[in-house]
């Protein structure tokens, strides 16, 4: 009887929180309920969505298998929910689904001008909240920092009427973070290049993509931070001439980190690369290089391959 009665006022509280409205990039959106038939693209948006106890208001997810190959920890999440498209879903999967709301990003699930923005879904009743690393394609935005990711938690705990599990995260995160970045010698930021994918035109991380933040955090420098993109693909001469210390793998899709490692260790034009001629990559997974719960554990394993003696 004490527990029914518990989970009544507990009910009755998250209910009294609404309407609640957030900040999604340049919009304001406004919540009369807490979504109870979510959509979440990508890995990482999904595992927020995961982190914060919400698989039984989700009805599925989008665009995983499309790209990236999931890894248990992830596969044990999504376990019980279904992939209703392995790419960008159409409007059209979304709407079937009767979803009520898409978290997703401009370049995580939506294109700029494309089929499935805010404005196309919202006549359906769909409401959308935009990943904060993605907001630049769609307006001016500060440069990237770990508060992105913990405002999105913190965002969604508003939206679904959890904000003290979004609260607990938070804190416990940046607890972390402080702890393994408590002895990183700031003095003299090591200089990084973060190597995603490709052979003739590299694509990496700029001044707006999570990786600068991460970077950042473990005592380093990203040598791309004055790109005023958050993902773009580049030229190998500023790469080269800018000579990093150690280079960031991002490890996903077909080219695995070690044929990436080794396109770099056999092409004479990086052999001169502070990076190529000490041997100093790290690899990070997709879902690590990615806002979402896992940037602690990328932060971590940063500052253990900076400064390992």
């Amino acid at each position: 009887m004490k527990l029914a009665v518990l989970t009544l006022l507990i009910s009755a509280n998250v209910a009294a929180a609404f309407p609640v409205t957030v900040k999604s990039c340049d919009r304001e959106v406004t919540f009369d309920a807490a979504p109870e038939r979510a959509i979440s693209n990508d890995v990482n948006l999904t595992e927020m969505m995961l982190v914060l106890g919400l698989r039984d208001r989700m009805v599925g997810y989008t665009g995983i298998s499309g790209w990236k190959t999931l890894d248990p920890e992830a596969r044990e999440g999504v376990a019980e929910l279904p992939e209703l498209s392995a790419q960008y879903p159409s409007k059209e999967v979304l709407v079937g689904a009767e979803a009520d709301f898409f978290f997703a990003g401009w370049n995580y699930g939506m294109k700029v001008g494309g089929e499935v923005t805010p404005e196309t879904l919202e006549p359906f009743g769909i409401k959308t909240y935009e990943l904060t690393e993605s907001c630049i394609f769609v307006g001016p935005k500060a440069r990237s920092t770990m508060d992105d990711m913990y405002a999105d938690l913190l965002n969604l705990g508003t939206i679904f009427g959890v904000s003290e599990t979004a609260e607990a995260l938070v804190a416990g995160y940046k607890a972390r973070l402080e702890k393994v970045t408590a002895g990183v010698d700031r003095s003299a930021p090591l200089r990084v290049f973060v190597y995603d994918s490709g052979e003739e035109s590299p694509f990496t991380a700029g001044k707006y993509a999570i990786p600068t933040a991460l970077i950042e955090a473990a005592g380093g420098v990203n040598i791309m931070d004055d790109l005023e993109k958050s993902w773009a693909a580049v030229a190998w001469e500023p790469v080269v001439e800018r000579n990093p210390q150690v280079i960031v793998i991002v490890n996903y899709g077909d080219v695995t980190a070690e044929q990436k490692i080794a396109f770099l260790e056999e092409n004479p034009a990086f052999a001169g690369m502070d990076a190529v001629k000490n041997d100093r990559y790290v690899v990070l997974e997709y879902v690590e290089a990615t806002p979402g719960p896992r940037n602690i554990r990328a932060v971590e394993k940063l500052v253990a391959g900076f400064w390992a003696k």
